[in-house]
């Protein structure tokens, strides 16, 4: 009897030890919460901004006061009754902005009467392309029969700020109460031979606009020559 006090009261001991021993499930999850927290957790690197050079769609277009083929100075103020305007980087010698010049003209006389009238600005140093000097403007703009304003951007001021980078390159500005609103950047269309084109980006543009729309898309890819500066003398 007295053997089995005794296996009894060890076997009580044992267990006891056992459960002492042994964390909750909550001393354990808290335990597990306390190892996590002290470790260093990597932290969230925000993304870079992207920078692009010149206005982007949406961006606030400062006006300008260029020279047109007809001696005048021409700006967007002076465009008083319109409701925007296309301005499209352009000149006389790259074989890309002369396969546009009568899509440019159509284009012009189909939507200035729908408040946004066409306006030609040649962004190239004459110095580097006596072609498109202003002289040869003159010459281009009478030859062809532009309807529209051919400026000259004399001392390569403007072009940079719209982050201009080929002849053509298109910018539809819309006027609104905030400003002059950059609504669509890029490309007129997806091919340089008229015949082959699919998709028309800057009719549409304008269309969605005239219906009180948002262009969609309001960024396509340029495509054509490169704007030509005294840097690059060297290499034409």
């Amino acid at each position: 009897m007295e053997i089995i006090k005794r296996i009894s009261l060890m076997l009580c001991i044992a267990i006891f030890a056992v459960a002492c021993s042994a964390p909750s499930s909550s001393n354990e999850k808290q335990a597990q919460n306390e190892a996590s927290t002290s470790e260093e957790q990597p932290k969230e690197t925000p993304q870079e901004p992207k920078t692009v050079a010149g206005y982007q769609v949406g961006d606030m277009a400062e006006d300008f006061e260029l020279k047109n083929v007809d001696g005048n100075m021409v700006s967007m103020a002076s465009m008083e009754e319109a409701k925007g305007c296309v301005l499209v980087f352009t000149c006389n010698k790259c074989p890309y902005s002369v396969a546009y010049e009568d899509r440019l003209i159509e284009l012009d006389k189909k939507y200035k009467e729908l408040g946004y009238p066409m306006v030609a600005i040649n962004p190239n140093d004459p110095e580097v392309v006596p072609e498109d000097s202003y002289e040869a403007m003159v010459v281009r703009s009478e030859e062809k029969g532009f309807t529209f304003p051919y400026l000259f951007d004399d001392g390569q001021k403007v072009y940079p700020k719209y982050g201009a980078i080929k002849t053509p390159h298109v910018y539809v500005i819309q006027k609104t109460e905030a400003g002059n609103k950059v609504a669509y950047i890029g490309a007129i269309d997806d091919n340089k031979d008229a015949e082959e084109v699919q998709v028309k980006y800057l009719e549409n543009a304008l269309d969605a606009l005239v219906s009180g729309k948002n262009p969609d898309p309001s960024l396509t890819k340029a495509f054509g020559c490169s704007i030509k500066c005294k840097k690059e003398a060297k290499n034409i």
